[in-house]
C-alpha cells in the first residue's frame, strides 16, 4: 500500500489540513467550449448557511443534528418548512424541492447552500431550476452522492463553480469540517490535497486500498462525483462533457458488475476517453457480490481504466467515507497519480 499520509498538515499545524503553493508543472489537455466561470462568494464564520433536502426525505432529528454541527463550525444555519413535507421517498415535491433551491440562491441573507443528504431526486429538479437567478446570486453549493447532479448541472449550465463535499447530516467528522472550512474560506494560498490518514480498522479492508492505476500527471477542471449519477445524466442536456477533465469519480453499494457496466458505459462513450486524468474516491461497499466468480472491484477498476493510458488512481479521501475531503467542481487543478495528490491551481472563490 502506498505510504499514507497527512492532509495539508504542516502550514497549520494541524493533523490532517492544510493550504500548500502549487508548484508542480504538467503538460495542459484541450478542454471543451466553456461558459466563463463564476466564482462564488466564500464562506466565512459568522454567515448564513441556507439548508436543503433535495432528494430523500429523512427524520426530523436530522435537522436539529446538523444545526448543531454547523453552530459549532461559527455558521449560523437557516432552513424554510419545505424541509420536512414528505412526498413518497423524496423531501417535497419535486416543484417544492426546485423552489427551496431557487429560494435558497435569491436569499440574500443565505451566503452558502448545504445539502442535507442526498437519497435520489436531484435529477427529477435540474429543469425547474432558475438558472438566470443562480447567475446573478452566485453562492457555494456544498454536497455529494445525488447532489453530484446538481454540482455538475449547475456548472454546466451558468459556470457556477460548486463543491463537492459532505452534506449535512455526515458533517460530524473533525477532518470533514477542517476541509470544507479551508476550502470554502478563502484560503491565502490555493489549496493541495493529500490523503487523510486511514484507520486501522481500514487498513486491510481492499476497498479503501490505495494505488496507482495509470501513472502520470494531468491538468484540468475537476468534475464528476457518484458514478450512478455521472451516468444518470448522460443523455439529458446536462451531460457531462469529460474532454479535458479530471474526472472524480466514487461511489457506494454497487456490486463489481455494476461498477463494470457503468464505466464500460462511460468508456464507449464520445468524451470520457478524452479526460486528462481519473481521480477515484473509495468506493464503498462495491467489492461485495454474491456471486462466487465475480471479478473484485480493484480488478474491474484496472480491466476498464487501465487500458485508456491516462493518469489515474484509485482510493483518494472523498465519497461516502467518514474522512470526506471537498474540492470545487469547475476549476482548475493538477493531479499526481503516483503521489495521489490534488492541486488547485486557480483562483475559485471571489476575493
Amino acid at each position: 500500500m502506498q505510504a499514507r499520509r497527512t492532509f495539508l498538515g504542516h502550514v497549520l499545524g494541524v493533523s490532517g489540513l492544510g493550504l500548500l503553493p502549487f508548484l508542480g508543472h504538467a503538460v495542459m489537455s484541450p478542454g471543451p467550449s466553456k461558459k466563463p466561470k463564476l466564482l462564488p462568494k466564500p464562506l466565512l464564520p459568522g454567515f448564513t448557511v441556507g439548508l436543503i433536502a433535495p432528494g430523500y426525505a429523512f427524520p426530523e432529528r436530522i435537522i436539529a443534528e446538523v444545526e448543531t454541527v454547523l453552530e459549532e463550525m461559527g455558521y449560523k444555519p437557516y432552513h424554510t418548512d419545505r424541509l420536512l413535507q414528505p412526498h413518497g421517498y423524496f423531501s417535497n415535491t419535486d416543484a417544492e424541492r426546485a423552489a427551496d433551491v431557487n429560494h435558497m440562491f435569491c436569499n440574500a441573507q443565505v451566503d452558502a447552500i448545504l445539502c442535507i443528504r442526498g437519497g435520489y431526486g436531484c435529477t427529477r429538479i435540474l429543469s425547474g431550476l432558475d438558472y438566470d437567478a443562480i447567475k446573478a446570486n452566485p453562492k457555494p453549493l456544498i454536497g455529494f452522492s445525488d447532489v453530484t447532479a446538481l454540482l455538475n448541472g449547475i456548472y454546466k449550465m451558468t459556470g457556477l463553480i460548486s463543491f463537492h463535499g459532505p452534506v449535512g447530516s455526515t458533517l460530524n467528522d473533525a477532518y470533514s469540517q477542517r476541509s470544507f472550512q479551508h476550502m470554502i474560506s478563502l484560503p491565502e494560498v490555493l489549496p493541495k490535497i493529500y490523503n487523510a490518514d486511514l484507520e486501522t480498522k481500514y487498513e486491510l479492508d481492499p476497498v479503501y486500498e490505495r494505488y496507482t492505476i495509470t501513472a502520470g500527471q494531468a491538468t484540468g477542471e475537476l468534475c464528476g462525483g457518484s458514478l450512478t449519477l455521472i451516468n444518470a445524466l448522460i443523455g439529458t442536456p446536462h451531460e457531462i462533457d469529460f474532454t479535458g477533465k479530471l474526472v472524480c469519480i466514487e461511489d457506494i453499494d454497487e456490486a463489481p458488475y455494476r461498477i463494470d457496466r457503468m464505466l464500460t458505459q462511460l468508456v464507449e462513450g464520445p468524451t470520457f476517453k478524452k479526460a486528462a486524468g481519473i481521480i477515484f474516491g473509495v468506493c464503498a461497499g462495491c467489492n461485495d457480490s454474491t456471486n462466487p466468480k465475480s471479478f473484485s472491484l480493484k480488478e474491474v477498476v484496472l480491466d476498464r481504466i487501465g487500458p485508456l493510458g491516462i493518469p489515474a488512481a484509485y482510493g483518494m479521501s472523498f465519497g461516502h467515507v467518514k474522512q470526506n475531503f471537498t474540492f470545487p467542481i469547475g476549476a482548475e487543478a493538477f493531479f499526481d497519480a503516483e503521489a495521489m495528490s490534488i492541486a488547485i491551481t486557480e483562483t475559485y472563490l471571489k476575493p
